[in-house]
């Protein structure tokens, strides 16, 4: 091994670990109370990140690595059998504030302390090498078949978090916490190769360690910048748990209404025909429950009808008034700004006005609007 090389990239790795840990273990954060998640899901990252500082202090000054292979693998095994778990901790927590329980952290903290002992048996009992190292490949598919399954339940509550802003608020609160989705992508393929790039020969074991900084650089910037936005993501996500709609199950009619139109839809059809014609949809921020206090009418009824009626989420279905509208403003103001427009249709930005006009429409609003006035 370039024991040069292999320090070097030691030495890199682990200051930006320490400082990240850090951090985000004691860092502030507003003093707010809905802060309280955002906070217990950053320490939990932190967690696992002083962790993995931990574990290149042992490679950087103890050069265990060189004494023995076999037992350098399977700290590096068991250090990230803890990490997986802190991992997605801190992920489902901004998703799932009831996530971590009594129960649940036991169970885990039994798998690890489980996971340790095998660890132990194979290095400590197996004498032939052999053995040994059929012993460690186990316990690395053991590991990534771990991983996997956290993130299948970290994807399953991400995308039922989607579908539930989606039929409930206006706005693209998706993009806010897509993040959370590449982060785990990402952490999938880091964590298999990790749990593959351990095996490396000595000579390009320096390649373990530094695939891990700019995952962990990506990993600090978007917390940091999820921060600017946590407070208004999570208070739509406590909004629709107070109203009871945190699974997206169908609205209790709904096996009715396949059968038959209910009399109350034509009285929504009625007050909603009265808010289009208004342009009560311009309005930013508007959400389900707040459009059913307007029309008088419950919100699961609204979002029924809605469903029923234009087969697409509320978000959709909001969406699609403000681009037609938008449409129609640039025919009749061909001279109006496209920053104008995105703010009198109701889009929070401009960005997101040409990105879901882009969408829908297949060119941009500027070029849209030369087509039809050519």
């Amino acid at each position: 091994m370039d024991q040069s090389l292999y320090s070097y990239s030691l030495c890199m790795a682990l200051p930006l670990m320490l400082f990240f840990g850090l951090h985000m273990l004691f860092a502030r954060t507003p003093e707010k109370k809905i802060f309280a998640n955002f906070l217990l899901s950053r320490r939990l990252m932190g967690t696992a990140l002083l962790m993995l500082a931990a574990n290149y202090s042992v490679h950087l000054f103890f050069s265990i690595r060189l004494k023995d292979l076999s037992a350098t693998i399977l700290m590096n095994l068991v250090t990230y059998f803890a990490c997986y778990w802190l991992f997605s901790s801190a992920m489902m927590t901004l998703l799932d504030h009831r996530y971590i329980t009594r129960r649940r952290l036991l169970t885990h903290l039994t798998l690890w302390v489980v996971y340790v002992i095998s660890a132990g048996v194979v290095l400590l009992c197996f004498h032939d090498t052999q053995m040994q190292s059929w012993g460690t490949i186990v316990l690395a598919i053991w590991l990534i078949v771990y991983g996997i399954f956290l993130s299948i339940r970290l994807f399953r509550t991400y995308y039922r978090s989607i579908r539930m802003v989606a039929n409930t608020h206006s706005d693209d609160l998706e993009a806010y916490i897509r993040w959370l989705s590449i982060f785990t992508y990402w952490a999938i393929g880091f964590g298999v190769s990790c749990s593959v790039l351990t095996f490396l020969p000595d000579a390009y074991v320096f390649i373990w360690i530094l695939s891990s900084i700019p995952f962990y650089i990506y990993l600090y910037c978007c917390y940091q910048n999820y921060m600017l936005f946590y407070e208004q993501v999570e208070s739509a996500f406590q909004e629709d748990i107070e109203l009871g709609e945190m699974d997206n199950s169908l609205p209790p009619d709904e096996e009715v209404m396949n059968e038959m139109v209910p009399a109350y839809h034509q009285d929504i059809a009625r007050r909603i025909k009265e808010w289009i014609e208004a342009e009560g949809y311009c309005k930013q921020g508007i959400t389900l429950n707040e459009l059913s206090l307007l029309l008088c009418t419950n919100r699961t009824y609204l979002s029924a009808y809605i469903h029923r009626a234009y087969q697409v989420s509320f978000r959709d279905w909001i969406t699609n008034l403000r681009i037609e509208y938008a449409k129609r403003t640039m025919r009749q103001q061909p001279l109006l700004k496209i920053q104008e427009i995105s703010e009198q249709s109701g889009f929070l930005s401009l960005s997101h006005f040409i990105r879901i006009f882009s969408e829908k429409e297949g060119c941009s609003p500027a070029r849209w609007r030369k087509t039809q006035t050519s």
